[in-house]
């Protein structure tokens, strides 16, 4: 149904573009109603009085139930036996007996209409899942992510723990450990090492750490660590694979570098040399897609700026050697200012965005 006020705003606009020389059925379609709708609603007085079907008095239908068949489904649906059975179980249940009063939509409508279609007994109505938590980071040290997987060994069933962290807006590995077991100290104790080695104690504006919903990164231990150094922990929804996305997206590029172990690691030595390895490689050499293809480091330290701004002028410099070969315009060599972790508060990101007079996000 259209509203009142949208009929009168659509008749205004199709009068116009009739008048202005449009065809009817041309300007009715292009507002998406038939010229036979906008013809009853002059006819019937629909601009003026709007739709009348709400108020319309319809007859009640001859086979509906009546007041006292209704009262006895209450009766029924109301007995001790059935105070904690559905209708969908208690149809069934009566056919048994030899007793038809309704059907389980029947039921429904009529504990529905008096205010019992809850969840019967005590089970309790489903929940609604909260909306992710959105961080902005325009600067490191703002928002950190951090996880745990497994490294296989070569003995089976026994693994190595590789617990990383994340920079949010430079995508630099801050913090990383390699343990035989997963544990509680584990974690307080990177995380410390981590906040001593990024400066965290000088920074009036301490980072948001995230993290999934594992016991170790939730334990007590981790959070009097935090607590401690004015870390603000963060965590994903209950069952939600995708809230921590960075993180996950860091595991499998190191599970998929053609020097991973597939096989196995040897023991926790070898497992601790490949993650150095690795992380060097990743802050030092990865020209990482989601940062203008510059490596972390030099996005942690800010020279992407510099480095972005020479590709910039290179690429405008080419394409003035050889306008032909160029389409369109240059490559956007801009630098990313703005990275978000779940963005959904649209009203938050916006806000941000024309605070700072960025660039569309990248996540």
């Amino acid at each position: 149904m259209i509203a009142l006020e949208d009929r009168r705003r659509l008749a205004c606009d199709i009068a116009l573009a009739h008048d202005n020389g449009a065809r009817l059925s041309y300007a009715c379609d292009i507002v998406g109603i038939d010229e036979r709708t906008l013809q009853r609603w002059k006819a019937q007085d629909g601009l003026n009085a709007g739709d009348g079907r709400p108020r319309a008095l319809r007859p009640t239908p001859s086979h509906a139930l009546s007041a006292a068949e209704r009262g006895a489904l209450l009766v029924v649906a109301n007995e001790p036996r059935f105070a904690a059975v559905p209708p969908a179980r208690i149809v069934p249940m009566l056919a048994d007996e030899g007793v038809y009063l309704a059907s389980e939509s029947s039921f429904a409508r009529v504990l529905r209409a008096h205010g019992q279609s809850r969840h019967r007994g005590r089970a309790k109505a489903p929940k609604a899942g909260r909306p992710p938590t959105t961080h902005i980071a325009t600067a490191p040290r703002q928002v950190w992510c951090w996880d745990m997987t497994y490294l296989p060994t070569t003995v089976l069933g026994r693994w190595c723990y590789l617990y990383l962290i994340l920079d949010l807006y430079s995508r630099k590995i801050v913090g990383w450990d390699v343990q035989a077991r997963d544990h509680a100290d584990h974690a307080a104790h990177l995380v410390r090492r981590t906040a001593l080695t990024e400066g965290i104690a000088a920074l009036t504006a301490k980072p948001v750490l995230h993290g999934d919903n594992g016991a170790t990164l939730k334990a007590t231990t981790v959070l009097a660590m935090l607590e401690w150094l004015g870390v603000k922990p963060s965590y994903s929804r209950p069952r939600v694979s995708d809230d921590n996305p960075y993180s996950e997206s860091l595991f499998r590029t190191a599970k998929y570098r053609p020097e991973f172990p597939a096989k196995g690691l040897v023991d926790l030595d070898a497992a601790r040399a490949w993650t150095s390895d690795f992380v060097r490689w990743y802050n030092h050499e990865h020209r990482h897609s989601g940062i203008r293809y510059v490596t972390p480091e030099q996005r942690h330290s800010g020279d992407d700026h510099d480095i972005l701004a020479a590709r910039h002028a290179l690429y405008t410099a080419a394409r003035a050697r050889k306008p032909a070969r160029w389409s369109g315009v240059t490559r956007n060599w801009s630098p990313i200012l703005v990275v978000t972790l779940n963005p959904e508060r649209d009203d938050i990101i916006k806000t941000h965005l024309n605070g700072s007079h960025t660039l569309p996000l990248v996540a």
